[in-house]
């Protein structure tokens, strides 16, 4: 019989679509953050001599890539592309015989999708400090009391209808009407656990609001040039609390000293200047909250409280006065009214948080830049802001894009190298263009994917979806669909949090239970808590792109409902201490495997309460299997496609389990790519690839624990001396 060797020479296997891979990490892309005008190379992984042609197609334009290189089972195609100063977005095409595919940032398409195509964007740069930065989030007032001199005190003011109170129990649940309650954490108290932070592995501290102002959430701004006393020092400390039956603040003599007094002023500010010295002697940075939508009715500006109208250096409030030099900070309804006009517009109908009217006022605009600049600046030096609901500032949109572009250029110049986040929800592309935020609180394309998948429950626990609970299609399709309004430099420095201060905490939604504090009783956040899946998620957040961000408490078992049952304080000498040498545990292993701070992720596997993904660049590969169901799975899976050759081993770095976690483990032996593993129930395992695997956990941490069980501090001790030996 005859052969047709040319024939049979050019015949290829089967299409290999599970081969293709590219995104914009330095890996795919370089240089990986080009400035305008630059020449850039971009590449496309493909199996090896599987494919006849890829190019890469912009603008209706397709540009043919040429194989550079191959490696193990594949090949890698390059082009060079000569940016303009403008966004470039492309997807790519993939030809074998007469076979089609196309790749965008949703990976494996059936046909392109300009909304889906892959963003470059020239001179969009974001720290490098950010990238992958593990950050802690503190609301102060709940964290840690340093300097009971400084503690709001009962009747010290009168503040929505009732006297501010003064918490005598540390661990007592807060109330319903929690917002006047004060437990007298303070920035001592972060000074004095900052060495706990540390240790723990946190690189960024990132503060609810410290300025001024009469709530212990203070997101309404009393002001904006000074930190509060109460957070601070307060070294003149006169006057009267308010008598029984007392409600008008101007009164309040004690509470007008201690937030008026420019000694008080000056001290707290200086107080904040060594928090951030303190954090930088560490290796730590410091992001402040800029609530710049609304301020509240104590503002000086406004001093709806008639607070500063008596004050020492104060100019009137626009409140008392249509003279007041911030007349036209505010939209007043009626001309009419003064003195004390009480028509301004409040945010969402708020007389309590009176709305900036920006559109009104220049002098007010430029205000707020430089409060901007003042606070990433010599001798504060924060290294940068989160924007509070930050869509909403202005009047229109066209306004609020303008501010936050003058916004970034005036950090920016203040300190280049200063993180400018914004809380938003909904689309965030038109915001991430490259000249105004770098990042996001990551709601959309993190925690509710997250929290829908592995507990069903809605973020503020208001509802349970059996349908979404375990539900691999809609995790992933919701990652990619919302991950496409990021360029790679967003999204490497998004804020990834399980909680925060306005939703419930996500061990209280492993309970599934439907409900908050005022209709369940603060016991139900903490009854029926499903820890190991708390555990999954803490795996995912910790390899996942972006900065994972810890809600204070939640790596010491915290509980709570929606706010203000969330601001629980923090667990001082009842901590889940497992918990936390998990958390340590766990950033140690993410810090020593870098390709989990800065690698690709890639899909792997997927099935009902069933996840398989990959974090790999070309130093590192590992495999995260997350098993969410309340049996063992068994699975095979390609572990090849995320760019491991196809022999060698994968070895367990950590394994959380039903009642804990461990440290090492079993290793794999990959067959053909494959790897075959019984995952326990509730279960999340991460494995790194090693063509030859040590018998030893070289870069374990110390807070190795062999047995998922909780230990007492003697006998962990015990332990740790026992796995260093």
């Amino acid at each position: 019989m005859a052969f047709d060797l040319q024939y049979i020479g050019s015949m290829r296997p089967v299409f290999n679509l599970k081969a293709l891979f590219s995104d914009t990490t330095e890996q795919f892309v370089t240089p990986a953050e080009p400035a305008g005008y630059d020449l850039v190379t971009i590449r496309f992984r493909t199996a090896r001599n599987n494919v006849d042609n890829v190019w890469l197609v912009t603008k209706g334009k397709k540009i043919s890539m040429t194989k550079f290189c191959s490696e193990d089972d594949f090949d890698y195609y390059s082009c060079e592309y000569q940016l303009e100063n403008e966004i470039l977005r492309y997807h790519f095409e993939v030809r074998t015989g007469t076979l089609v595919a196309y790749y965008d940032v949703r990976g494996l398409c059936h046909e392109p999708n300009d909304y889906y195509d892959i963003p470059i964007i020239p001179g969009f740069q974001t720290p490098d400090w950010a990238k992958g930065a593990v950050m802690y989030q503190i609301y102060v007032d709940r964290f840690c009391n340093g300097d009971r001199s400084n503690d709001v005190l009962t009747n010290e003011y009168f503040y929505i209808q009732e006297p501010v109170q003064k918490m005598q129990d540390w661990y007592q649940y807060p109330s319903a009407m929690d917002v006047r309650e004060f437990y007298g954490g303070d920035l001592q108290g972060v000074i004095d656990k900052m060495d706990y932070l540390k240790d723990l592995g946190v690189e960024v501290i990132y503060f609810n609001p410290l300025f001024v102002s009469p709530s212990n959430h203070k997101y309404d701004i009393q002001d904006y040039d000074y930190i509060d006393p109460h957070f601070g020092k307060i070294v003149s400390d006169n006057g009267e609390l308010l008598h029984p039956g007392q409600n008008e603040n101007r009164l309040a003599s004690r509470y007008i000293d201690r937030v008026t007094n420019k000694a008080n002023l000056e001290a707290s500010n200086e107080l904040f200047a060594k928090v951030v010295q303190e954090a930088h002697r560490r290796g730590m940075k410091v992001i402040l909250d800029g609530v710049f939508n609304h301020c509240g009715s104590f503002n000086k500006w406004l001093d709806r409280e008639r607070i500063y109208e008596n004050a020492k250096g104060y100019e009137p409030g626009a409140y008392v006065s249509n003279e007041s030099p911030y007349r036209n900070y505010f939209d007043f309804r009626d001309e009419t009214k003064w003195p004390y006009n009480p028509t301004y517009d409040g945010w969402w109908g708020h007389d309590t948080l009176p709305k900036l009217n920006y559109e009104g006022s220049k002098k007010l605009e430029e205000y707020v830049l430089n409060i901007g600049r003042k606070w990433v600046s010599a001798p504060y030096n924060a290294d940068g802001w989160r924007l509070d609901v930050a869509a909403d500032l202005g009047h229109s949109p066209e306004y609020n894009h303008y501010f936050w572009k003058e916004f970034r250029k005036a950090v920016k110049e203040a300190n280049p190298n200063a993180l400018i986040l914004a809380e938003h929800y909904g689309c965030t592309r038109d915001w991430l263009q490259g000249d105004e935020w770098d990042t996001v609180m990551n709601y959309d394309a993190f925690m509710e994917p997250v929290t829908w998948f592995l507990t069903g429950m809605e973020k503020h626990s208001d509802d349970f979806r059996e349908d979404l609970l375990g539900n691999a299609e809609a995790f992933w399709g919701a990652m990619r669909h919302h991950g496409a309004n990021f360029s790679m430099p967003s999204w490497q420095v998004a804020m990834n949090e399980l909680s925060n201060h306005d939703h419930s905490r996500f061990l209280t939604r492993t309970n599934h239970k439907v409900g908050r504090t005022g209709t369940l009783g603060p016991q139900a956040a903490e009854q029926g808590i499903n820890v190991a899946v708390f555990m999954e998620g803490v795996v995912i957040q910790m390899t996942w792109i972006g900065a994972p961000t810890i809600y204070y408490g939640d790596e010491a078992g915290l509980c709570g409902f929606t706010d203000p049952d969330n601001r629980r304080t923090y667990p001082w000498n009842r901590e889940d201490l497992q918990l936390i040498n998990f958390h340590k545990d766990i950033i140690h292993l993410r810090n020593v495997n870098d390709e989990l701070r800065r690698g690709s992720l890639c899909f792997v596997d997927a099935g009902y309460n069933y996840l398989a993904y990959g974090r790999f660049h070309k130093d590192g590969h590992c495999l995260i299997l997350i098993n969410n169901n309340d049996s063992d799975v068994e699975k095979e899976i390609d572990v090849w496609v995320i760019g491991t050759p196809k022999t060698g081993r994968m070895r367990t770095l950590i394994q959380t389990l039903d009642g804990g976690y461990t440290l090492g483990g079993p290793e794999y032996e990959l067959h053909a790519g494959r790897l075959h593993i019984t995952l326990p129930k509730t279960s999340a395992t991460i494995l790194k690839y090693d063509r030859h695997a040590p018998t030893v956990m070289e870069d374990a941490p110390i807070n190795a624990q062999l047995k998922p069980e909780i230990l007492t501090p003697e006998e962990e001790m015990r332990r740790k001396r026992r796995f260093i030996l």
